[in-house]
């Protein structure tokens, strides 16, 4: 046992100098609290010996785990090109921040990179915690550090992105995702939010083109239908529209906006009986909720059935007291405005508050579009009505001239 604690001290010793010479290779002093814990194993390994005690106890354990382990650890990492005086800082900054300590994590951490400039995870955990502060160009600025050290950080790149579109400039998000999608196109997270930026530029068959390459990655993604929907709706291709809105609600059933949509498409073409089918189902999604009651309100006006309608139309003012307005523009409910409630309800939270601005607008987009195609079924009726009207006078003019 003697002869085995005297080549752990020679083992030991050896592997101190050649620590020691990698700290003066590098230049860097950081290297002398691993020095020093080796020379704390090495000198109780001493006093052991010195004392008499050879058999095993934790102070030998000790000694063996950072006098032989430590620095075989260290050299092991330092060959795979890991180095390990970056992670030591990386590892206090990630405590002090678990410990509300941003302050003190920010300092450490500009410390570990003006030490080591090309240290990645310096940049990327610094622009973490600006971005949390709201330091939005300071976090770019290292996002974009952190790409030019590790070329392949695909989630920077996103980040950058989504960091510009808060800051307003959508054109540059715009590119970035562009660019990401070109060395990444199965990044889905980056196509979701290109998508939505060029609907908000209102460059809709480029957003069509975003989710179509999409799909080759994720062909069962109610996500890519439902916002393909969104897309062929403000192209006014209903048809499309359809197809998509109807796959999105197949792939997720709780996707009762679709059901909304559908609805509205459906009114758009005469079709009341699958009109009211949709909106039925779409009762139970919150956020559609109350324009749901509203909608089949309608429709039982339409087919006469104002018992219903006048329970329908009262439950959507009570669910969105906006539709006091709304109903007294439509003429439809003219013959049952004496029994609607125009009383607004405080407690109730609008649902529509839910909608994103691109839902908003093709919401908007689907009451102009069926308005329009209402006014022009009724304009044609007209046409037609008047059409038989001067056939009919004709048929009798010339029985009187007979």
């Amino acid at each position: 046992m003697l002869i085995e604690r005297i080549i752990f001290n020679i083992l030991a010793f050896i592997f101190f100098i050649l620590m020691f010479l990698k700290m003066v290779k590098k230049n860097d002093t950081n290297y002398v609290a691993i020095l020093t814990i080796q020379a704390l194993g090495i000198t109780l390994s001493f006093i052991e010996i010195m004392n008499g005690i050879i058999e095993w106890s934790n102070t030998k354990l000790f000694s063996y785990i950072v006098s032989i382990l430590l620095p075989v650890f260290v050299f092991y990492l330092d060959n795979r090109n890991v180095n390990i005086i970056e992670i030591a800082y990386f590892c206090v900054a990630k405590i002090l921040e678990f410990f509300k300590q941003e302050k003190k994590s920010k300092k450490i951490l500009n410390n570990l990179i003006n030490k080591y400039p090309s240290s990645y995870l310096g940049h990327k955990m610094l622009a973490e915690i600006y971005e949390k502060e709201g330091g939005m160009r300071k976090a770019i600025d290292k996002y974009v550090k952190a790409i030019e050290i590790k070329r392949k950080d695909y989630d920077s790149y996103y980040k950058i992105s989504e960091l510009l579109n808060s800051l307003s400039q959508k054109d540059e998000a715009i590119t970035m995702l562009n660019n990401l999608l070109k060395i990444k196109p199965d990044y889905y997270k980056a196509s979701r939010l290109l998508g939505e930026l060029l609907i908000e530029n209102k460059m809709f068959k480029e957003a069509l083109n975003v989710y179509k390459e999409a799909m080759v990655y994720r062909p069962n993604d109610y996500e890519i239908y439902y916002y393909m929907g969104i897309v062929y709706t403000n192209l006014n291709d209903f048809k499309n529209a359809k197809i998509a809105y109807e796959k999105a609600s197949q792939i997720n059933h709780l996707q009762y906006k679709s059901k909304y949509y559908l609805g509205k498409i459906s009114m758009m073409y005469n079709d009341v009986n699958l009109a009211e089918k949709y909106f039925v189902e779409a009762l139970s999604g919150e956020e559609v909720e109350a324009w749901s009651y509203y909608q089949l309100a309608r429709i039982y006006m339409i087919k006469s059935d104002k018992e219903k309608a006048i329970v329908f139309l009262n439950k959507a003012i009570e669910l969105d007291s906006n539709f006091i307005d709304e109903y007294k523009k439509d003429s439809i409910f003219i013959p049952i405005k004496v029994y609607i409630s125009n009383k607004v309800n405080n407690n109730i939270v609008e649902k529509e508050k839910s909608l994103s601005t691109i839902e908003k607008d093709v919401l908007d987009h689907l009451e102009k579009t069926g308005s329009v195609m209402e006014n022009l079924s009724d304009l044609e009726y007209k046409v037609r009505k008047k059409e038989k009207e001067r056939k009919r006078e004709n048929i009798i003019d010339n029985e009187k001239e007979r």
